[in-house]
């Protein structure tokens, strides 16, 4: 049986942040977008803590405006406790320059808002439609077979496919791209609960990461709504012995234990388990992948969202220039330049799990030159060179932690 055909220039998996910048950037400029999502919109997903860095990707998408009317909790740093020992990151002291603040969001609502503006501005996009199947040719047209909200199949022949479908990963698992994240691997457990106890003033508002162990760390995301989203990250054998029982677990927290301890969650923990991913490439012919679904880390230092918004925008990017320029060297221009922050990022995470990192944030005297670098790097700032600790991401963590343990020696 013949199946409908649907001819455009990209076709976008997923209608995350991801996808939404991707598809308003390219509809900006001209190009004939189809954004296909397997869910209905508002669904939950994680990844509510954002950086400051993709406040410039919202912006330039045309995609700002709407999320600063709806009146998000508003995140300017990030506090780490451990201890009696307090770390607080401010983003306006930081090393490089740009956005020195952003939101805490609930995804659901954040997500639903960004899906209805592209709507609004002329995008494409199919809620409850999963992609079956996806074919290339030599010149990489690519011809997808879609399942709609009734079932029924469909086609979508387009010179260009976006893969933003984030835990999704729809292009890795169809074209076999997986492969195991050189992160250690960890789990989490997590929920939203009504924020009953919430205190007064800054206080309440704070995203505060609760260091327990080297492996182990708390989250709290306060939101404006009045809801918290918490969650535990650990090593996978230390999450599964609490079986779901997050109200137990929460006694692991002496500074969060008493305001959480009769608040009610809005819905079952939840689990996943040896979260990190990778791919074996970025890109091929015909196709780019974007956020998730290329790399995911770990949740410490929130690096989800602003790296679906930044590979989103340069792929929508180097698109337009393909279309209408030139042609793209997709592994200089792309993959090279996306995993330069992915690997200053992959750094952090592994040094945080060394305890090197940990080291630099809790010793005390603090170093305000050091804390402003690092601070650029915590604001999502990872592909500024002028920043040593970007440039020299994969030393200089480990030297100074070794040097402070030297010292600590004496």
């Amino acid at each position: 049986m013949k199946l409908n055909r649907i001819n455009v220039d990209v076709l976008i998996i997923g209608a995350g942040p991801s996808g939404c910048v991707a598809s308003a950037y390219l509809n900006k400029k001209g190009i004939k977008v189809k954004v296909v999502e397997k869910s209905k919109f508002p669904r939950f997903v994680i990844g509510e803590s954002l950086l400051p860095k993709c406040m410039a990707h919202f912006e330039e998408a045309g995609l700002l405006h709407v999320l600063k009317d709806h009146g998000f909790e508003i995140k300017r740093g990030a506090r780490f406790l451990r201890d009696d020992i307090v770390c607080n990151f401010d983003f306006s002291k930081k090393h490089t320059p740009g956005w020195d603040w952003t939101w805490q969001v609930p995804r659901a609502d954040f997500d639903e808002l960004l899906a209805n503006e592209i709507q609004k501005q002329g995008v494409d996009l199919s809620f409850d439609h999963e992609v079956i199947d996806a074919k290339f040719n030599d010149e990489g047209i690519s011809i997808t077979t879609i399942k709609d909200e009734n079932e029924q199949l469909y086609e979508v022949k387009a010179k260009y496919i976006i893969d933003s479908s984030g835990y999704g990963r729809v292009l890795p698992r169809l074209l076999g791209l997986d492969k195991p994240s050189s992160i250690p691997e960890h789990s989490s457990m997590f929920t939203h609960l009504k924020d009953i106890n919430r205190p007064a003033g800054e206080e309440g508002t704070l995203i505060t990461f609760d260091v327990l162990d080297r492996d182990t760390w708390f989250w709290v995301i306060p939101f404006s709504n009045g809801d918290t989203s918490i969650g535990f990250v650990g090593k996978t054998e230390l999450i599964e012995s609490y079986e779901g029982d997050m109200k137990n677990m929460l006694k692991l927290s002496k500074y969060y234990h008493k305001r959480f301890e009769n608040a009610d969650f809005k819905f079952a923990p939840i689990s996943i388990k040896n979260y990190a991913k990778s791919v074996t490439q970025l890109f091929g012919k015909g196709y780019v992948l974007t956020g998730n679904s290329a790399e995911f880390l770990d949740p410490v230092f929130s690096s989800g969202v602003t790296f679906a918004t930044e590979s989103a925008l340069k792929s929508a990017k180097l698109i337009v220039t393909e279309l209408t320029e030139r042609p793209v060297d997709w592994q200089t221009e792309y993959s090279d330049y996306i995993m330069k922050g992915v690997n200053v990022f992959a750094t952090y995470v592994k040094e945080w799990y060394t305890g090197n990192l940990q080291t630099l944030f809790f010793h005390r005297p603090e170093n305000p030159e050091i804390k402003k670098q690092i601070c650029a790097v915590l604001a999502g700032y990872v592909w500024d060179e002028t920043n040593p600790f970007v440039k020299k991401h994969d030393r200089l963590v480990k030297n100074l932690a070794h040097i402070i343990h030297m010292n600590q020696g004496q």
